[in-house]
């Protein structure tokens, strides 16, 4: 549904987006993770064919992204930009609108009380746009993305502003459309909203860093800690630890064990302990989470992130 080919865009000198070639497939969320400058606002207003590529091409639901199919192309798109983008002294209903117009709806009225009804967003269809909150901006906005039951939704940041309720809301939202078939790619900061979200997370600095489930990513690019509170002389059994691992430490009362398989191998660890004499306390194993391994691939890469919210 979403295809992009070694996709690169040049700011004068600037490379802003490295050759980036990735696929999100009917029915996939695909979350794109990345500090300040990474690439993705960037590559999200190309795939949406709002800024042409410095090389590489688009594929949107099969059909190549190119000047001459540029509009029908993005009849096929919902996007939503960052910025929700809408006009002040318009209503909400009078902006949606002229969304309706762009996209040749063939009954508007209908489609905009469709689209309204989603945010229960009826009461505030005659209210101009600057007098909403930021919140309400966005859900205005993400109703314009869905205006028109776009196959492709590409949305930048979706619930950047609103509320833990609402965020809920969109979240339900997005699964439904995956549900329904769409191919969905989200912006996001928030790290636990793309691991709560996403088939697929993909970690972009300028370049794609990593693009696999969550699941896959701990796994693959970080190690597992087993925490080991012990009764009695912990450095009697450090190196029963380091058998397992030869940077074992001691950490107050525990020792701690750091292991590729953590949950496979808690088991075989405590029992070499207690085959030694060890009185165990307590055991938890503690896997790594998706912000680790943000935080592990941009700096590996020389990146400096900005602190996940």
């Amino acid at each position: 549904m979403i295809s992009a080919a070694r996709l690169t865009r040049r700011f004068g000198a600037r490379l802003a987006v490295d050759a980036m070639t990735f696929d999100v497939a009917r029915g996939e969320i695909v979350a794109l993770l990345g500090p300040n400058g990474a690439g993705k606002t960037t590559t999200m207003r190309m795939l949406a064919g709002l800024i042409e590529p410095t090389s590489g091409s688009v594929t949107i639901d099969g059909v190549p992204l190119t000047r001459a199919t540029g509009n029908a192309v993005r009849r096929r798109i919902g996007f939503l930009t960052e910025a929700p983008g809408l006009w002040d002294r318009l209503t909400v209903r009078e902006n949606l609108r002229v969304y309706a117009g762009i996209y040749a709806l063939g009954q508007p009225d209908r489609a905009i009380d469709r689209a309204l009804d989603i945010f229960s967003l009826g009461d505030r269809s005659a209210t101009r746009a600057a007098e909403l909150s930021k919140g309400m901006r966005q859900k205005v906005a993400l109703v314009r993305a869905l205006l028109h039951d776009p196959a492709v939704l590409l949305l930048d940041e979706p619930t950047s502003g609103l509320d833990p309720e609402v965020t809920r809301s969109v979240r339900q939202l997005l699964e439904e459309r995956r549900e329904a078939g769409c191919a969905i790619l989200v912006s996001t900061h928030n790290l636990d909203e793309a691991e709560r979200l996403a088939d697929r997370v993909a970690v972009l600095q300028t370049r794609l860093l990593a693009l696999d489930p969550p699941a896959t990513l701990r796994g693959r690019l970080t190690r597992g800690r087993v925490v080991v509170r012990i009764d009695g002389d912990l450095k009697s059994y450090l190196a029963v630890a380091r058998s397992f691992d030869e940077q074992a430490v001691i950490e107050g009362t525990t020792i701690v064990v750091s292991l590729p398989q953590a949950e496979r191998d808690t088991p075989e660890v405590v029992r070499a302990l207690v085959n030694a004499g060890a009185r165990i306390v307590e055991v938890r194993s503690e896997m790594p989470d998706l912000e680790d391994v943000y935080l592990r691939l941009v700096r590996d890469d020389g990146g400096r992130p900005e602190a996940p919210r």
